[in-house]
């Protein structure tokens, strides 16, 4: 018997962290809302009324999680420095961040889509690629069974695109938002597909696409009619292949349900530039709680890992990343905190910093009925005496 043709959806939830917080605050459906920074959640008067912050009330360097549809109409956006965002919409409401929240809305989400289609791809928080090829109903009908079940569990819309593979499922679920539902059949690729403009495709990032807009390639239409010589000779032969592909719609990845991660990294954009000799205190404290949440993300995940790197951006936003690969692999936090501080020793700082990371990647289950060995103990490379042989924050 042959198999039955490839139906991949794309299921991505709408404007998602902006979602969970207006099922807590239902009075501010409608408004522009952002999300992100690290400020207080919103205050409560005598009469069970909320006080909300504003964005031109926020002060300092943060970065924006999400924001409403209406927040979006503004130009205001995902990834945007909220100190940016408060002079373009000014009166628009800002909430900090709540990640527990977010996780157990997730799972809800998750949970339902599994009792329907059980073959997913966890693609995040927010998203997942889900594999509809053997279950009986057609597309349309199993699309709304999904959307029905992620909003009865859940009480929030989400956006599902049903093609015949993953690449064109996410092109697609980002067709019709919020609550779409778009079904790409092969004789859309042409009509629906081509012209959009490149970035639209997934793994086509912004040097990429100034690259090829230079190249006066514009739309996936323009991307499919390029010559596959031009595009090897711009992207060499392996990108220039798969640009070619993806233009065409060709992507035989599969759905994925028991994908393991590739690395795992915790940084954050301080609210205003720290000096590494002013400010030691302050970075050694950011730099200890970054080490303990990524060893903590680790022991959840069920993982080890033997490479350490860390990332810092300086004030003048040029970035610099330092990796260092251990004998054995580790979940332990002071173990990390020293690979991460000898990966700091081998950066020069001499100016401030806007950003600090942790990440650890080659990861490993842990091996069975055998526990890691515990480092040694030792001080922080941020706080280590001068003339010790570690690294010193300049004086």
């Amino acid at each position: 018997m042959n198999a039955p043709p490839r139906r991949i959806a794309h299921l991505d939830m709408d404007a998602f962290y902006a979602s969970v917080e207006l099922l807590r605050y239902p009075a501010l459906r409608g408004q522009p809302v952002a999300i992100g920074g690290r400020g207080e959640r919103p205050s409560t008067s005598d009469d069970g009324t909320h006080r909300f912050a504003r964005l031109r009330d926020y002060a300092g360097r943060g970065v924006l999680t999400t924001a409403t549809y209406e927040a979006r109409a503004l130009g205001v956006c995902s990834g945007m420095g909220i100190m940016k965002a408060a002079r373009l919409a000014p009166n628009a409401i800002l909430l900090p961040v709540d990640f527990v929240a977010y996780r157990h809305y997730s799972r809800l989400f998750k949970a339902a889509v599994a009792e329907i289609a059980p073959v997913i791809e966890d693609r995040g928080i927010d998203e997942i690629h889900i594999d509809l090829s053997a279950l009986p109903d057609d597309s349309a009908t199993l699309a709304r069974r999904l959307k029905d079940a992620v909003r009865q569990a859940t009480g929030l819309s989400c956006s599902i695109g049903v093609a015949a593979n993953k690449l064109l499922a996410k092109i697609g679920s980002d067709l019709d938002k919020p609550d779409g539902m778009t079904l790409l059949a092969d004789g859309d690729l042409a009509t629906r597909i081509w012209p959009l403009p490149v970035r639209k495709i997934n793994g086509i990032g912004p040097k990429a696409g100034a690259k090829l807009a230079a190249l006066g390639i514009a739309t996936i239409g323009d991307l499919a009619a390029t010559a596959p010589q031009r595009l090897r000779q711009h992207f060499g032969p392996g990108y220039g292949a798969w640009l070619r592909d993806a233009a065409h719609g060709i992507d035989t990845r599969p759905v994925i349900t028991d994908a393991e991660p590739k690395s795992i990294s915790r940084e954050t954009t301080f609210e205003r530039d720290l000096h590494p000799r002013d400010d030691r205190l302050a970075l050694r404290g950011i730099f200890i709680d970054l080490c303990a949440r990524v060893a903590d993300d680790l022991r959840r995940k069920g993982c080890l890992g033997r490479t350490i790197g860390v990332k810092l951006r300086f004030s003048d936003f040029e970035t610099v990343t330092r990796d260092l690969t251990l004998a054995t692999a580790t979940a332990d936090p002071q173990a990390i905190r020293r690979a991460a501080g000898d990966c700091l020793r081998r950066i020069p700082l001499d100016r401030k910093l806007r950003l600090l990371g942790v990440r650890v990647s080659a990861l490993s289950p842990p091996p069975a009925m055998v526990g890691h060995t515990a480092p040694r103990q030792g001080e922080l490379a941020l706080n280590i005496p001068p003339g010790s042989g570690r690294l010193q924050l300049p004086d």
